[in-house]
């Protein structure tokens, strides 16, 4: 696992041991981030505030942070999990641009800090937990008005349009790349 592009292109990711975590492919990623920066959901990216949500390793908010990103704010649980992540920020050397909230993402009750305009949700599969954590982000002010929600879920999975509706997020597109799923929210806040 490597940050794919930006100031720290090339850059090859610590991976935590066991199967706890389930990081992001990299071509997922690479896809992924080729979209944000053609321009069709904004200028999603350069100079923005980023949560990765269920951040794992860290590589979505590190690999926007070498694109530009202003500021990531990593949420994450797992003790192993959470020694990886720090370990790639310091690896980046980015822990001035850095925030980690160790617990549970679904269970956040209040935001401190700026108002993210991105918001990269990796759950994992089958839970339902990336739109629970997306509807519980706008619900403490943690994310700014027509931010932008990137949820990855298993190619089979679809979001819950009464849940999606009832948050304040509208659906802009949903792409399957092998195993995995990815939905392009806004959020009319």
């Amino acid at each position: 696992m490597r940050i794919i592009a930006g100031r720290h292109r090339g850059t090859k990711l610590t991976e935590p041991a066991g199967a706890s975590t389930r990081p992001t492919a990299d071509r997922v990623r690479e896809s992924l981030f080729n979209i944000l920066a053609g321009g069709r959901f904004g200028e999603a990216v350069p100079d923005s505030h980023v949560i990765d949500a269920f951040a794992g390793t860290g590589a979505l908010g590190l690999e926007a942070l070498s694109r530009g990103a202003a500021h990531a704010s990593f949420m994450e649980r797992d003790p192993g999990a959470l020694m990886t992540l720090r370990a790639n920020i310091d690896r980046l050397g980015r822990q001035a641009d850095s925030t980690v909230i160790a617990g549970d993402a679904l269970k956040l009750a209040s935001w401190r800090g700026d108002a993210a305009g991105l918001v990269l949700a990796d759950a994992p599969y089958g839970s339902g937990d990336g739109l629970t954590v997306a509807a519980r982000l706008g619900e403490v002010g943690a994310l700014v008005p027509d931010a932008l929600v990137v949820i990855e879920t298993g190619q089979g999975e679809t979001l819950d349009e009464t849940a999606l509706a009832n948050a304040g997020f509208t659906v802009l597109d949903s792409r399957r790349y092998g195993r995995a799923r990815l939905h392009f929210l806004r959020f009319r806040g």
